[in-house]
């Protein structure tokens, strides 16, 4: 998925979401996620689940359970939220930790119910550092591993765009409810 015109594009959709559309979705689609681990047991939430290959979803991503999505969600929203402060704040790209996305936003695999409240806290978390910060458009950039470079707007509008990718696969893990 690494490809200049797939970045390009998801750049420039980006680009043309205003600030409280990006927060709006990263809402909505906060609430889902919450709402499907509600609606699961803490053994059903615990279970790995294996789901197809798809798009935004690494193979070594394809073996979580519920809670263990959750885990990995929280804690890239958690790194998305600490860029947007960072830049929008004035703070130089240099400054940041590289992250590698093969290490450091995997989930572990004793997560539990645990994960419902950190997910929906850094989901809460993301919401309000944005809505207190200024202006978040030309900041310094800090590059997305697959998309190029980003300023905080961009990577405010990519926590959102991040939860939707994963939903498909949460609702597969999840699976259909008796």
């Amino acid at each position: 998925m690494n490809n200049p015109i797939t970045g390009f594009f998801l750049r420039t959709v980006f680009r043309l979401t205003p600030r409280k559309t990006a927060s709006r979705q990263a809402l909505r689609f906060g609430t889902i996620y919450t709402r499907l681990a509600e609606e699961i047991s803490p053994e059903a939430g615990r279970t790995v689940v294996e789901v197809p290959r798809m798009a935004g979803v690494d193979t070594d991503m394809t073996h979580w359970s519920y809670f263990m999505l959750l885990e990995h969600n929280a804690i890239v929203n958690q790194r998305i939220t600490h860029l947007v402060q960072h830049l929008a704040s004035g703070g130089q790209p240099a400054s940041l930790p590289a992250v590698d996305p093969k290490r450091d936003v995997l989930p572990s695999p004793s997560a539990g119910p645990e994960q419902i409240e950190n997910f929906s806290n850094s989901v809460r978390r993301h919401i309000e550092a944005v809505r207190l910060l200024g202006r978040l458009r030309g900041s310094a950039h800090y590059p997305h591993p697959l998309f190029g470079p980003f300023d905080a707007h961009l990577w405010h509008c990519m926590f959102g765009f991040h939860l939707r990718i994963h939903l498909r696969q949460a609702r597969m893990i999840r699976g259909p409810m008796a």
